[in-house]
């Protein structure tokens, strides 16, 4: 895994297939390795495949997904026919998520989220290795499936923000990401995944942090940027996070009820400055430097198009 990847992004503002020319433009320019998430879009296996079919040498690393919605059968299925069909390097990141995915849309349970997370690694690392599948714990009962085309050597992410969901990461995962925080959050996640993992007798996972990027944005990228936040500014973790960084009276705001609209209106520059890399290529290679300078062994890019369609430009420029 290289020290710089990309994210494809979430944005409000773009076209869904505008992630397929992401993942064309990260792979023509030299990037290793591309991250797909799910949202309200694609399924993120499919997009997987269809990455990979489109694109020449780039790994896929699959998530994070929600813990609470497959279960692991399901998403062993899912890498190992991505694997399969693409011939490609293959990654799964593994997330809690939050109560209106889990619980509002898909009607799951999103409690118990740190437990129910170690019981799926185990059962994934099981799966994936081709042992017949035999699991019966507090949240995670399964038995009897045995994949056909196992993938043993499959890293496993998992995005950890609160302390529980951290512990559980450092003690069974192969690496920990991070969404949208500062450096000093990376520093200070590095020590307490560091302990963690040194108390449970193992090496250190790796660490990510997702960023976005945007090269000399002006007004639309600006906007584009401030309504993807204002939908993070009131989610557990998130919210006291961006408070803690001078914000809690957006925090408060978005808690209290305020559109979305409302929010993105209100974001100032400062806030995406502050959890991203913001500027000309330069700045925008420094403050990447910074992340790694504080612990981050890979830092994932999550270009901003509004003004840069597909990322093109910022990809091209910022080629490892």
């Amino acid at each position: 895994m290289s020290g710089i990847g990309v994210v494809t992004p979430f944005w409000l503002d773009r076209p869904d297939a505008e992630a397929v020319e992401i993942a064309v433009e990260a792979d023509r320019n030299g990037f290793g390795e591309l991250w797909i998430g799910e949202m309200a879009t694609f399924d993120a296996f499919a997009l997987a495949t269809a990455v990979g079919l489109r694109t020449e040498r780039i790994g896929v690393r699959v998530g994070p997904l929600p813990i609470g919605v497959r279960t692991p059968v399901s998403m062993a299925l899912g890498v190992s026919s991505v694997a399969g069909l693409t011939r490609r390097p293959v990654g799964l990141a593994l997330g809690g998520s939050s109560p209106v995915i889990v619980g509002r849309w898909h009607d799951r349970p999103w409690e118990h989220a740190a437990g129910r997370m170690r019981e799926t690694v185990g059962a994934l690392r099981s799966v994936l290795s081709g042992q017949r599948l035999s699991v019966a714990g507090e949240h995670i009962r399964s038995g009897g499936f045995r994949l056909r085309q196992p993938v043993p050597e499959l890293p496993i992410t998992v995005a950890a923000f609160g302390p529980a969901m951290t512990r559980v990461a450092a003690e069974v995962a192969d690496e920990v990401v991070l969404n949208l925080v500062p450096p000093a959050r990376v520093a200070a996640a590095r020590k307490v995944v560091d302990a963690h993992a040194a108390a449970a007798g193992r090496t250190p996972p790796r660490l990510a942090v997702w960023i976005p990027v945007a090269l000399d944005p002006g007004a639309a990228t600006r906007r584009q940027l401030a309504a993807q936040l204002s939908v993070y500014l009131s989610p557990t973790g998130y919210g006291e996070m961006f408070a803690s960084l001078g914000y809690g009276s957006l925090v408060a705001s978005a808690r209290s009820g305020a559109s979305r609209a409302e929010l993105a209106a209100a974001v100032p520059p400062e806030l995406a400055a502050a959890v991203g890399a913001i500027g000309d290529v330069s700045q925008v290679r420094a403050r990447i430097a910074e992340y790694h300078a504080a612990g981050a062994d890979h830092v994932g890019l999550v270009p901003a198009t509004a003004e840069d369609p597909a990322g093109r430009a910022l990809l091209r420029e910022l080629a490892p």
